[in-house]
């Protein structure tokens, strides 16, 4: 059974006929609608008294992440890799040499509990991308350290990653609006972080 709301049972109309009165009107592009506007349009119907401007900020930055995350996923998915693992490596490899950290330094780094890490790190060190190995300054500690192979692999990794990424910007977005954009998500990635 459909669902009352689906799209295609709305007439385009429908969202073009919203309240007059709402502030976010004004930035909607006549030619260029998404989802996150029907949802908008479908509140302003049912309760017009809802200030939804945060529902199209975060609407879609949830909606790109999620899209973003699986076509990088299928990048890293070339390479043998999960975005998690990828992201084990990566924290490493932008370590510098010798691409080395300790358990704890990653696991911290990528907001992980020790036991996230150690599945991680177990499966990698199966496939020969790191090594771990007593850390010389704590008889108790343990490093981990990218293997040549490993490093190999995040460099064409990264690469394919951020090929995805750049196709996805240049398809919507000129030079400039992306500069703007990365400096709106900055602002208020930092204000929540703080808050």
């Amino acid at each position: 059974m459909e669902s009352s709301l689906a799209l295609s049972n709305l007439q385009s109309s429908y969202f073009l006929a919203g309240n007059p009165n709402r502030a976010d009107t004004h930035r909607m592009s006549a030619q260029r609608r998404d989802p996150v506007d029907a949802i908008i349009g479908q509140w302003a119907s049912v309760r017009p008294d809802l200030d939804t401007a945060a529902m199209e900020v975060f609407g879609r930055i949830f909606r790109l992440s999620r899209a973003m995350g699986d076509r990088i996923d299928k990048a890293y998915a070339t390479f043998g890799v999960a975005r998690g693992e990828f992201d084990v490596l990566a924290t490493l490899r932008r370590s510098g040499e010798p691409y080395t950290l300790s358990p704890r330094q990653l696991s911290a780094t990528l907001m992980l509990t020790t036991g996230g890490m150690t599945g991680r790190l177990d499966k990698l060190e199966r496939a020969g991308l790191l090594r771990r190995s007593p850390d010389p300054h704590d008889r108790r500690g343990l490093q981990v350290t990218l293997t040549e192979k490993g490093l190999k692999l995040v460099d064409e990794a990264v690469g394919a990653g951020l090929a995805v990424q750049t196709e996805a910007l240049k398809a919507a977005l000129n030079d400039e609006q992306v500069g703007q954009l990365a400096d709106l998500l900055r602002e208020l990635l930092t204000g929540t972080e703080t808050s």
